[in-house]
């Protein structure tokens, strides 16, 4: 599967790995260069921008939010006019649940679809896999059941497809 990544950051840029280690393609973007060029080095391909992002993924687009929460409406409402309805944006950060609840609702008359997956795992996250408590439509949730099977612990060495399933966390 193709996903978009906006943010690279220690959790973004692992995650971006982890993906491509288990046979997705990434589209990588940050507003760092230099990590932008680092996850291309294994194998991401790079994205400039928001905008050549969303021309390197195929409708319907699924594109990965791991920015800071007080920035995620920003990203947003760049990336907003370059989505279609079908789109996938799904939030990985710290978002607080009401603000998911409005961006949700806001994005719905457009026709894209919005996932809180909220995102743990840190910087061991490479290679031990994430933890992710998410909320999607179900239909939604069947799309990218492959790229959270994954990201999910031991998810790494599955060959993701449409049949596989997370697995549970555990602290």
């Amino acid at each position: 599967m193709r996903i978009g990544m906006v943010g690279l950051g220690r959790m973004g840029a692992n995650m971006v790995r982890r993906l491509i280690r288990g046979g997705h393609e990434c589209v990588a973007y940050d507003r760092s260069k230099e990590a932008v060029q680092a996850v291309a080095a294994d194998g991401a391909i790079a994205a400039n921008s928001l905008a050549e992002l969303a021309t390197a993924l195929t409708p319907p687009r699924a594109v990965w939010i791991m920015v800071p929460a007080a920035i995620v409406d920003s990203v947003i409402a760049e990336l907003r006019p370059r989505l279609a309805a079908g789109d996938i944006l799904i939030d990985g950060g710290n978002s607080h649940y009401q603000d998911d609840i409005r961006r949700a609702e806001e994005l719905r008359p457009a026709g894209i679809h919005y996932v809180d997956a909220g995102t743990s795992g840190g910087v061991l996250g490479l290679e031990q896999g994430y933890c992710l408590m998410i909320g999607a439509e179900p239909g939604v949730f069947s799309t990218l059941e492959p790229i959270f099977a994954t990201l999910s612990p031991g998810g790494r060495r599955q060959q993701a497809t449409a049949a596989s399933s997370p697995r549970a966390c555990s602290t």
